[in-house]
């Protein structure tokens, strides 16, 4: 497929480039009028399912041939070759056993940090964990900085990262962290190629090398007699000196191309070596050196004063740009909503790209007036949903005592007795018992008064009972171990759902978001061995943190033509239309 050469091979698209499109495009040109086997022995690694879907997507709209294998390059982890590599460990497993050493430490040195922030401190130290092990940065890297001018705070930082000593010792029993176990694998395969390269074509494409293990790979594979890499959104414009600034600038890492200059640096070679992966010209080639003017690395922003002058056809890098104001966030999501609906009546492809996801729900609201439902990549979070609401809620009055507002709020839940046939009848109780008597004189409701309420009414009682023995339940030990107050949860909420005839419990697990909370709580159910003993405040904090951590995605019923990215996924898709 490639001649040989001996530097590394490395391709790029220029940024507005459709990336998907061009590379299935190149794939074709390179392999058209040879045999249909040739193409069905490339291998195209990329970094994320929504590629990998619609590169197969662009293959099937033929014409009709043999397509090369697409993978994600995490997939290479799954690989049999790599069996008697220990399996990486759940990340909320890894975070419990953080938690316990963080709660350790907070009983010998209180003065550290409260215990409230038990879990959001092993949150951020089992995601420095992660990083430093697939970086393949020691702990002695730490224990080297020169931070003579915050020394007080350090010491108070690496107080806790040596309480994680034990995870980077080498003879370590600890199961790898994810990212651990793909560096050694990236290790291995880098290791078997050089010895023995494989023959067949293999192809990186979209990534950054953002990852430490996924930039070594890279660098891998550009050096195969039959591998490449192809970049996405390369700036072409740059000139060397810009380069060189941004590969010795210790500032310069939010420069959109830092990683590229950080991967070439590696390589030991030139960004000037990157070549174009097809003859396609951007959309727009004076926009993109418009904004390579623009976004200079910090030390060269003085070039703007003689190179501003001399940019030619800045109306045509700015066609069809358009910039609004807002004066109020309210207004920002109005005017955007406003942008894709005018996209969608023209049949114009749109996509709304963000990081800010109160912005994203924000848009989406404001479609909903006219019935269009964007297609979100990063879905709508497990709390929002009805079954997640619910736990959550559940959770949440867990031994305190109950209030007539969060009773009423659990009452009206739209998944409360929802199990059986009297949904009917329980909102008709509800109603009553609201207007009756927790508006009036129950603002703590208990047994005694939701019986009494009901006494002069035969058809209530059966439901009083039930809702008295839930307020009842609700009042649960303080204490316990992980699994003791994940099951009181779970069997409290399955009874809110059944309700106070024999009904099921099935739709607190029922469609996608029921699916995610099943999902969520087998795996919290998993690794609750690993959590020990904890308070039932602190398994609050972790319940509500570990739901935040589930997506629900429901493609069904959105508008082909209006879109939600984040940003990985922008660099990697194209649309008629960006909202940024």
């Amino acid at each position: 497929m490639f001649e040989p050469s001996r530097s590394p091979r490395v391709f790029a698209l220029a940024p507005g480039v459709d990336f998907p499109r061009a590379v299935v495009q190149g794939l074709r040109t390179r392999f058209e009028g040879r045999p249909a086997e040739d193409l069905a022995r490339v291998t195209v690694l990329v970094n994320t399912r929504r590629m990998q879907r619609r590169m197969a997507e662009l293959f099937d709209e033929g014409p009709g041939l043999l397509m090369p294998k697409i993978r994600l390059v995490t997939d290479l982890a799954l690989d049999p070759t790599f069996a008697d590599i220990p399996p990486a460990v759940s990340p909320l497993r890894r975070r419990l056993e953080i938690a316990q050493i963080v709660g350790r430490l907070l009983e010998t040195q209180p003065d550290l940090a409260p215990r409230s922030a038990i879990f959001s401190l092993a949150d951020s130290l089992a995601g420095l964990l992660d990083e430093m092990q697939g970086e393949g940065v020691s702990l002695e890297a730490l224990e080297n900085f020169d931070v003579s001018s915050h020394s007080a705070h350090w010491q108070r930082s690496l107080a806790f990262i040596r309480a994680l000593e034990a995870y980077f010792s080498g003879d370590s029993p600890e199961l790898p962290g994810t990212e651990a176990r793909q560096h050694q694998v990236v290790e291995r395969l880098t290791a078997q190629w050089r010895e023995r390269p494989p023959r067949d074509p293999i192809i990186i494409a979209g990534s950054t090398g953002s990852r430490g293990a996924t930039r070594m790979l890279m660098e891998a594979v550009s050096r195969l007699p039959q591998g490449a890499v192809i970049l996405p959104g390369f700036d072409f414009d740059m000139p060397p000196e810009a380069w060189e600034q941004l590969a010795e600038s210790p500032f310069a890492e939010d420069h959109p191309q830092y990683r590229f200059a950080r991967l070439f640096a590696e390589l030991g070679a030139d960004p000037g070596i990157t070549r174009p992966w097809t003859d396609a010209p951007p959309p727009s080639p004076r926009r993109n050196a418009l904004v390579s003017l623009a976004l200079r690395p910090a030390p060269m922003t003085d070039q703007w004063q003689s190179e501003g002058p001399k940019f030619e056809k800045v109306s045509e890098a700015l066609r069809d740009v358009t910039l609004i104001e807002a004066e109020s966030p309210r207004l920002e999501a109005t005017a955007i909503a406003l942008v894709l609906r005018e996209a969608a009546e023209q049949g114009v492809s749109a996509a709304l790209v963000t990081p800010d996801r109160v912005l994203a729900r924000r848009v989406t609201a404001a479609l909903d007036r006219w019935h269009l439902v964007p297609d979100d990549s990063a879905g709508q979070p497990l709390p929002l949903s009805p079954p997640g609401r619910l736990l959550r809620h559940v959770s949440e009055m867990s031994g305190r005592p109950v209030t007539a507002a969060a009773l009423l709020a659990l009452l009206k839940h739209p998944l409360t007795n929802s199990g059986g046939e009297s949904r009917g009848e329980h909102l008709l109780h509800t109603r009553d018992l609201e207007l009756g008597a927790l508006r009036e004189n129950m603002p703590f409701p208990d047994r005694a008064g939701l019986l009494a309420w009901a006494s002069d009414n035969a058809d209530r009682q059966a439901w009083a009972e039930w809702v008295a023995k839930i307020v009842e339940q609700l009042d649960i030990p303080q204490t316990g171990t992980l699994s003791e107050h994940l099951e009181r949860i779970v069997a409290l909420a399955s009874q809110v759902v059944a309700g106070h005839t024999t009904g099921s419990a099935a739709p607190l697990w029922e469609k996608s978001a029921g699916q995610e909370a099943l999902r969520i709580v087998e795996a919290i159910r998993r690794d609750a061995p690993h959590g020990g003993k904890i308070t039932l405040s602190d398994f609050r904090d972790l319940f509500a943190s570990v739901l935040n951590t589930g997506v629900v995605r429901n493609p069904v019923g959105t508008h082909p033509g209006i879109r939600i990215w984040g940003t990985l996924e922008a660099r990697v898709q194209g649309v008629e239309l960006v909202v940024l």
